[in-house]
């Protein structure tokens, strides 16, 4: 996350997927560093096909980032860390970010 405030679809974004225990576990796990994905699983005890959604997740906030290294022999080990950021939230930032949403507004009343 840059020095900007985000948008509101940025902050809808962040802010799922931050909500997630197994998410903010993993967060914590990387905050001491980057490590590969199958460490990762093993520290969180967590399979790695779930470890894998969480992460989508995770990198589609631009919470963190991975790189495939392929080894002499072929094979390929995935490496994720977290991108450091601040996510400053008070009742004004919401506000601002919530003139920018683009998604639907809820239906009123009537439209019901």
């Amino acid at each position: 996350m840059s020095g900007t405030p985000p948008t509101g679809d940025e902050l809808v974004v962040v802010l799922g997927a931050l909500a997630s225990p197994h998410r903010l576990r993993i967060l914590g796990a990387l905050a001491s560093g980057r490590t590969y994905v199958s460490e990762l699983a093993r520290r969180l005890e967590m399979n790695r096909p779930l470890l894998y959604m969480h992460l989508q997740k995770l990198e589609a906030a631009g919470l963190v980032t991975g790189e495939l290294v392929t080894a002499r022999d072929g094979s390929s080990v995935k490496y994720i860390e977290a991108v450091p950021f601040a996510l400053a939230l008070d009742l004004d930032a919401i506000a601002l970010a919530a003139h920018t949403l683009t998604g639907p507004a809820p239906a009123t009343e009537r439209e019901k």
